[in-house]
């Protein structure tokens, strides 16, 4: 009896890194030290040194049941996007600037092949959003997971200096709201999602006319990351005073976490429309309107608020970055929470 005849097979391990280490390869920045396959990743503290007070703003997620479709789909170059963007878009929304990143998989059965795939989604994400992939850890589960299966989480570091901190303190009665666009349902409410909808293949590629693409396509799109975006507005000279990551809980749970006491948001629901995907999970699982908007992003990833006079500068660095953007609503005096009308 063996290591792989219990069902680890470290040779797999090895092969697993070795075809993963050109993924990884472009997300380096120069404070990077180490290479992968250590047992710890260096980061030099040159990258903020120049700092008045710099502080270290860190995030961990996963993406969710939304790795059962990229089972099903058995399309997985794109759910390692999906784990970066929940940890880098958490942080940028205090202002970080990501700097490296890890990730841990846990499958049943190690496929390198299969891992390098998801590790170059992975890497294509740290790209998107400036972060190193520094390390991260493979572990094959024999007997607690199925063969086929996997599970993908990450862990986020990012810095700022402390006078740049976005905190929501100094917001204002007059302050406005602006939405930037999600590719979808990004990461979040995918149990709900696989109750709505039948989830095998022929279901998941049927091509639907209102969505342009098959259904599997639009719930599999990765999630947005938006720090080029906030990056841009910060170099335009805009400071944002508050912003929100719409995941789990949409509007009514994230909203309201930008908010000091005594702050009240209103967001007009017609300021922008709804897409498709959002509709038809509506109206094929006959969800409410107010779940769908505690439940999913319903099409707008991230809530960040400025100044009313820095409104336009704030769409221009925005649509400069790449990304879309929405007037939302206002900030008002009033009890703490979030009013969609």
């Amino acid at each position: 009896m063996d290591y792989k005849n219990s069902g680890v097979d470290i040779e797999a391990g090895y092969k697993s890194v070795e075809l993963m280490k050109e993924y990884v390869k472009g997300t380096m920045r120069p404070e990077v030290l180490t290479g992968l396959g250590g047992f710890s990743g260096a980061f030099s503290m040159e990258a903020f040194k120049n700092m008045e007070k710099p502080v270290l703003l860190s995030g961990t997620d996963g993406c969710g049941t939304k790795v059962k479709l990229a089972f099903l789909l058995d399309k997985h170059d794109t759910i390692g996007i999906d784990c970066v963007a929940m940890c880098v878009n958490d942080i940028v929304c205090a202002g970080a600037e990501p700097l490296f990143f890890l990730d841990y998989i846990a499958c049943g059965k190690n496929y390198p092949e299969k891992i390098a795939t998801i590790v170059s989604g992975v890497a294509e994400g740290c790209k998107q959003s400036g972060a190193a992939l520094i390390g991260g850890e493979t572990a094959e589960h024999p007997g607690l997971m199925p063969e086929d299966e996997y599970d993908l989480a990450g862990f986020a570091v990012g810095v700022v200096d402390e006078k740049d901190i976005i905190t929501g303190a100094d917001l204002k009665e007059g302050d406005v709201l602006i939405g930037m666009a999600s590719s979808g349902v990004h990461s979040n409410g995918f149990s709900l999602v696989r109750k709505i909808f039948t989830m095998d293949k022929e279901t998941l590629n049927t091509y639907h006319e209102e969505l342009g693409k098959t259904l599997g396509e639009t719930l599999l799109a990765p999630t947005r990351i938006y720090v080029k975006a906030l990056r841009s507005i910060k170099e335009s000279g805009v400071r944002v005073k508050a912003c929100s990551h719409i995941t789990g809980g949409g509007f009514y749970e994230n909203v309201p976490r930008m908010l000091p006491e005594g702050k009240h948001a209103v967001i007009r629901k017609d300021s922008y429309e709804v897409p498709p995907i959002f509709q038809m999970m509506a109206r094929e699982g006959q969800v409410e309107e107010k779940i769908m908007y505690n439940t999913f992003n319903m099409g707008i990833g991230m809530v960040l608020a400025v100044d009313a006079a820095d409104v336009r500068k704030t769409m221009d660095a925005i649509g400069a970055a790449g990304e879309t953007a929405y007037v939302l609503g206002e900030v008002k005096d009033g009890e703490k929470g979030v009013t969609l009308c």
